[in-house]
């Protein structure tokens, strides 16, 4: 716990505090939960791996009732966190994966990126594509890449390489949209294409939308120049504002399928909205749904997974893996 008596530098309570000293206090920090290779509710079995010097990740494996010849959708999953929380071993993203892969079916790798401050952006994506290679590296035989890699057993037995989808929550919803512009232009190992992605109430800003004395959209805006200071443009570099005038066609997104859901009371919920008539206006030749829940805030579905709407929500993002 960082000193009382130390001065801070950035103050975004109540998750993270920043010292002039460098130290870094995140206030919100959800318990760690260790793997499991046979949940108790789910019956999903998870371990975790090391992918690079830098990233690491949790494996989730559903339950294989039957040998089989038909193998399974793969997942690469980015948490959320606003690019400075959460970890892909926190309680709620693991019990919320569980739940989520006993539906779809799907094995699953849920990437433990760097963090900022510590590790500013853009970082991050330079983390989530590397995951993403990796799991595209395990489809082709060693003689095909050069240099070693860590070969998973799991991927490589049960995965088909022809449904990778990617996913994510939040901050994790700009990875996805941003890791599925940059499959538009840059090759995966292998040769893998990305069937779908979904992003769930996708952290994006757009200064046209911000109404200008909300106090969440003060939070999130100085939440991203707190994890990448030297960003181009600030709130309106393209990682973060899609609809920024030097930001990438959408026309360039690599995936066949997309699937967006918000909510009535989240801050972004506009710019969800926004983003799909976007993608829909432009030159992309994909099909996107839209999921907008009445009554609800942001993530609401991976915070309270007992409740009606938010299983609901769950069989939508398994169906469309599914499908």
């Amino acid at each position: 716990m960082a000193s009382e008596s130390k001065e801070v530098e950035t103050d975004l309570s109540p998750f993270i505090k920043v010292y002039k000293d460098g130290t870094v206090e995140r206030i919100y920090s959800p318990p760690y939960v260790p793997p499991c290779l046979d949940d108790p509710i789910t019956s999903v079995s998870s371990k975790d791996i090391k992918v690079s010097s830098e990233v690491s990740a949790r494996l989730y494996l559903p339950k294989i009732t039957h040998p089989s010849t038909e193998k399974l959708p793969i997942l690469v999953y980015f948490h959320g966190g606003g690019f400075c929380l959460d970890s892909a071993f926190a309680s709620f993203h693991h019990s919320y994966l569980n739940l989520l892969i006993s539906k779809a079916n799907a094995v699953t790798i849920s990437v433990e990126y760097r963090l900022a401050p510590e590790h500013p952006l853009p970082a991050v994506y330079e983390d989530s594509w590397a995951a993403l290679q990796w799991v595209a590296s395990n489809s082709v035989a060693d003689s095909e890449i050069e240099g070693n890699i860590n070969r998973e057993p799991w991927l490589i037995n049960y995965g088909d390489f022809g449904k990778v989808y990617l996913g994510g929550d939040s901050a994790g919803g700009n990875i996805v949209h941003n890791m599925a512009l940059r499959t538009g232009v840059e090759n995966l190992i292998g040769g893998v294409k990305i069937l779908g992605a979904f992003l769930s109430f996708p952290y994006f800003l757009d200064p046209k939308t911000q109404k200008g004395n909300d106090d969440r959209e003060t939070l999130v805006n100085k939440m991203w120049m707190l994890v990448y200071p030297s960003a181009p443009g600030g709130i309106n570099n393209p990682f973060i504002n899609p609809f920024a005038d030097d930001a990438p066609d959408l026309s360039r997104i690599g995936v066949q399928k997309v699937f967006v859901c918000t909510a009535e009371k989240d801050t972004l919920r506009e710019n969800s909205l926004h983003y799909v008539e976007e993608l829909k206006k432009s030159d992309w030749k994909g099909e996107v749904e839209l999921v907008d829940v009445e009554g609800e805030d942001h993530c609401f579905h991976a915070l309270r997974l007992d409740s009606e709407k938010s299983q609901s929500l769950l069989n939508s993002l398994a169906s469309f893996i599914i499908n």
